[in-house]
C-alpha cells in the first residue's frame, strides 16, 4: 500500500532558500512534510575544481505521482544551476504505519481509497 511513498532529499544554499521552497511545496500539496536542517557542509567537484561549502538540507515525504511537479518546481524556485534532487522509495515494512497513511493523505495526488480509518 506505502510503496509509492518517495524520500525526496534536496540540497539549498542556505535555510532561507530551503524555507521558501520547502513553504511552496507544502502550499501546493507537493508533500505532506518536509524537514529542513541547516548547517550542512558540503564538499564536490565542480567545474573541473573541488569545492567546499555549507548548504542546507531539505527533505521532502511524497507519493510518487507528484515527483516529476516536485522537481520542477525546485529546479524552477532554486538558486543553483543543477540542485540535488534525489528521492528514495519508503517501503510498507519501515516505519510508522500510520505516519505513512497521514503523508498518503496529506499529498496531493494521494490515493482516494486510502484512508488511516481503513487500515483499523
Amino acid at each position: 500500500m506505502f510503496k509509492n511513498l518517495r524520500f525526496v532529499y534536496i540540497t539549498t544554499k542556505d535555510k532561507k532558500e530551503a524555507h521558501t521552497i520547502g513553504k511552496a511545496i507544502i502550499e501546493k500539496r507537493l508533500a505532506a512534510c518536509v524537514n529542513i536542517i541547516d548547517g550542512m557542509e558540503s564538499m564536490y567537484h565542480w567545474k573541473g575544481g573541488v569545492e567546499t561549502s555549507l548548504e542546507c538540507i531539505l527533505i521532502a515525504k511524497t507519493p510518487y505521482r507528484n515527483i516529476n511537479e516536485l522537481t520542477s518546481l525546485v529546479k524552477d524556485m532554486h538558486s543553483y544551476e543543477c540542485p540535488c534532487i534525489i528521492t528514495l522509495t519508503l517501503t510498507e515494512q519501515e516505519g510508522n504505519e500510520e505516519y505513512l497513511m497521514w503523508l498518503m493523505n496529506e499529498s496531493k495526488h494521494a490515493d482516494p481509497e486510502i484512508h488511516l480509518e481503513d487500515e483499523k
